[in-house]
């Protein structure tokens, strides 16, 4: 490789470096998976993949799941 080339994947590597450590203190990240659906990472062991309907779909619930969580309060359980 000639000496541009390796300054030019050095600079890819740390901006992709950079972007990978700004996810990491968040603790949730999303990608598009190979079958097109979103992936969110840092809920869980494993991501959760839906497609981008669904994902819309939860999303229109969000004040009812909201409600349910707040009625069902004493029966749910938090992680940690």
């Amino acid at each position: 490789m000639a000496d541009e080339e390796l300054r030019a994947e050095l600079e890819r590597l740390r901006s992709e470096n950079s972007a990978l450590k700004k996810g990491a203190a968040t603790g949730i990240t999303m990608k598009v998976s190979e079958k097109g659906g979103l992936s969110v990472y840092g809920m869980g062991r494993f991501p959760i993949t839906l497609y981008k309907e669904q994902w819309l779909k939860l999303m229109d619930m969000s004040d009812a799941m909201r409600a349910f969580i707040a009625e069902n309060d004493s029966v749910l359980k938090t992680k940690g």
